[in-house]
């Protein structure tokens, strides 16, 4: 233990604070909920960083997604021949994202589909989401669908679909934060490709880092919204609605073709994003050449401005701050798929040295908390009850708040249990 890992939990309970005190009803506020969130956070993050068992399902299971994501590449090999070979292996371009890194995407889409259709995957959902509700005093539909976001992305509001109409201000808080603050299965597959040959472990990490975020979404959602009515389903353990297929071949079929969707959307949005970005920051530095303020503003360096004290909570060592400010804070604008990008050229460069400061940052990430991902999600949701957009509308940049301070104390959980030349943290 160093004095870092005090400075971690310090701002654990940091994050906590400023969540409270935006809280938009602070009397309201259920701290058992807290107490709970908290505590889910601390035993998972024991139970896969401390107690041996949990360091060798850690282990098996960063070899497992390795292993998943070599067999997502014999599809994109075949089809797109050298552009989809890793940097490293014969007749490789080097590093192409788009066919490289994307194509995983369908493979995972079609398996989780699979999981699905044998029930493997419900199974799971259903734990953790009796575990939140029973522990967390939250409602049924609530926490089955931050348990549910654990694994998929905005797919995991069809699983309360009959719920939605009903729900109260605060449990669709509790939705959209959830999802922002977790990654979905097949986008992480895109996160593990981007950073696996400069951290081996990040398999692994970040299906830990998914863990923890849940009951972090949970805990920052009912402290910043907190619960003024009386949700239908509290304390009851409800089930997912689930659209069942004919058969596995068709699962395999819609699990693809939607992951087909979700890479042209996420290409669009990327393109669309960081052209508006490039665009306004040559506003910004026409402005600063006009103003005397200099040619190097930029809403990159802004974001890194903005997140540099929430990353001293951290705990992350102080020369590394304003380099991993930046990293985190610029995907707020620029989606986290661009942020892991940046922290893999960071680590090949060796800009980035010391270890903790990049499991940290790994864990910080691991989220859709950005602007473009609150316009998704509250679209999404609105698409399927048009009757609550107002309530969704009114309630979403709490939510992306909310998000963002359980990315960060994921972030900060990481850094209390980093022990250098621990094989998991530090080894």
């Amino acid at each position: 233990m160093t004095i870092y890992n005090f400075y971690s939990l310090a701002g654990a309970f940091g994050f906590i604070l400023i969540a409270y005190l935006l809280s938009a009803n602070r009397k309201a506020v259920n701290w058992h909920v807290v107490v709970w969130g908290v505590g889910f956070q601390f035993l998972i993050a024991w139970l896969l960083f401390v107690l041996p068992a949990g360091v060798d399902l850690f282990l098996w299971i960063n070899k497992a997604v390795v292993a998943l994501l070599n067999c997502s590449t014999a599809g994109a090999k075949f089809v797109f021949g050298p552009l989809a070979l890793a940097p490293g292996t014969e007749h490789s371009l080097g590093f192409i994202f788009a066919f490289q890194a994307m194509p995983s995407i369908i493979f995972f889409s079609a398996l989780m589909a699979i999981l699905y259709f044998y029930n493997i995957l419900p199974v799971i959902i259903r734990g953790f989401a009796y575990l939140f509700t029973k522990l967390m005093k939250v409602s049924g539909a609530e926490s089955l669908c931050a348990a549910a976001n654990i694994f998929v992305g905005i797919e995991s509001t069809l699983t309360i679909k009959p719920f939605l109409k009903k729900m109260t201000k605060s449990e669709l808080a509790v939705v959209l934060t959830a999802g922002m603050a977790t990654v979905s299965s097949n986008i992480l597959a895109v996160y593990v490709f981007s950073l696996q040959n400069v951290f081996p472990k990040i398999a692994g990490h970040l299906v830990s880092a998914s863990l923890l975020s849940a009951p972090a979404a949970l805990m920052m959602a009912k402290i910043l919204l907190p619960e003024e009515e009386k949700p239908e389903t509290l304390g009851e353990h409800v089930e997912l609605h689930i659209e069942h297929k004919a058969n596995v071949l068709e699962a395999i079929i819609d699990g693809a073709q939607a992951g087909v969707k979700l890479i042209v959307g996420i290409v669009a949005l990327l393109i669309a994003v960081l052209g508006l970005v490039e665009l306004v920051d040559h506003f910004l530095q026409w402005a600063g050449l006009h103003t005397g303020l200099g040619g190097h503003l930029s809403l990159k360096v802004f974001c890194g401005y903005l997140f540099y004290p929430f990353t001293l909570l951290l705990g992350i060592p102080l020369k590394d701050v304003p380099i991993v400010a930046q990293v985190i804070g610029e995907r707020l604008v620029l989606t986290e798929i661009y942020s892991y990008q940046h922290l893999a050229r960071l680590l090949a460069d060796g800009t980035l040295k010391n270890l903790r400061s990049v499991v940290i940052t790994t864990y910080a990430l691991c989220g859709f908390a950005h602007l473009a991902s609150l316009a998704i999600f509250v679209g999404g949701v609105s698409a399927i009850v048009p009757e609550r957009t107002r309530v969704l509308a009114k309630i979403g940049l709490r939510c992306l708040v909310a998000a963002t301070l359980a990315c960060l104390m994921t972030g900060a959980v990481a850094g209390i249990f980093f022990v250098q030349g621990s094989v998991l943290l530090g080894g």
